[in-house]
């Protein structure tokens, strides 16, 4: 008697789970680094250095959005290291180059970090006009923070713009974190504080707070940060963290930007995005250079994992490579 047949059950393959892939610097910035290959390319494997070779490399920072003073700071540093040193050929002195900038970007790591508060929750805001990504960036570290096992509550402080608050509810649904909204045109100091409260109440450990970019007038605009920062601390929260988020692709335009921002709450670090796009990448240089302000973060895609530490030597050697 033979043994009855077993059929085995169909196997049923699971759908792929998403694939996130932390970027690479030398993979994204090769449209910055496009600024420099002109000077690299042809510095590189020159046996003396001459006068074109210091136009040329002008040329390169100034078309790499470095701005005319903090190039020529630059390029003064470099003759006297060259003559100091005995540098004499194009290798010796695109190493030097190398060295400098990293010298001139590289910060603390608790200068780098993102703070928490002893005593939670912990309020991180972001400010920038509108159009350079701040909603996109408080959902993407929202869904960092929530990977990473922290309790999370954003708050859509941009009431004036009702796009906004769709567009972090959409974030908030998406990273597991919680989210307070207020009416469009409602006072966004009064939403920042409200989220505050909640997060208190249920626990929470960390509140990302949006705020608006665009008022009747930018004195308006800055009147309205002070008061979201002041309010934000009215209750049990502290806050941690004033990130001015800057779209990248507007070069010295955005140090503008930063410089009126700085004036108006205390900043304690720049999120810099869309650097993966039509970015010049000297304006890096010039936030931390002429503002003293740490860029904390980079954006180098659209990915939920675009939105990366930045570190200074990659950078740099992603621009030379």
């Amino acid at each position: 008697v033979e043994a009855p047949v077993v059929e085995e059950a169909p196997v049923v393959e699971e759908a792929p789970a998403e694939v996130l892939v932390k970027p690479s610097f030398r993979d994204r910035l090769g449209k910055a680094r496009s600024r420099f290959s002109g000077f690299v390319g042809g510095a590189r494997g020159k046996s003396k250095i001459d006068e074109d070779t210091w136009m040329d490399l002008e040329d390169a920072l100034l078309s790499a959005d470095v701005g005319l003073e903090l190039t020529t700071e630059v390029l003064e540093g470099l003759r006297a290291r060259v003559k100091r040193d005995g540098i004499t050929d194009g290798d010796g002195l695109l190493e030097a180059l190398k060295d400098d900038l990293k010298t001139r970007l590289r910060s603390e790591p608790d200068e780098l970090a993102l703070h928490f508060a002893e005593t939670a929750p912990s309020i991180w805001l972001f400010v920038g006009v509108n159009g350079v990504g701040k909603t996109t960036t408080i959902g993407k570290l929202g869904r960092r923070e929530v990977d990473g096992g922290r309790t999370v509550m954003m708050a859509a402080g941009d009431t004036f713009r009702a796009a906004a608050a769709e567009q972090l509810e959409m974030w908030a649904e998406r990273s597991g974190a919680d989210i307070v909204r207020g009416a469009e045109g409602s006072d966004p100091a009064a939403v920042v504080f409200d989220a505050v409260e909640k997060a208190t109440a249920k626990g929470h450990e960390l509140v990302l707070a949006d705020t608006a970019g665009r008022l009747h007038t930018k004195s308006n605009l800055m009147d309205e940060l002070r008061k979201v920062r002041r309010v934000a601390e009215k209750g049990a929260g502290t806050v941690t963290e004033t990130l001015l988020v800057l779209d990248a692709t507007t070069g010295q335009n955005g140090l503008r930007q930063a410089s009126e921002f700085t004036d108006a709450v205390d900043l304690t670090g720049v999120v810099l995005t869309k650097l993966d796009g039509s970015a010049k990448g000297g304006i890096v240089l010039a936030i931390r250079s002429e503002l003293g302000i740490p860029v904390k973060l980079v954006g180098l895609g659209e990915g939920p994992l675009d939105l990366v530490p930045f570190d200074a030597d990659e950078f740099v050697d992603a621009l030379f490579s």
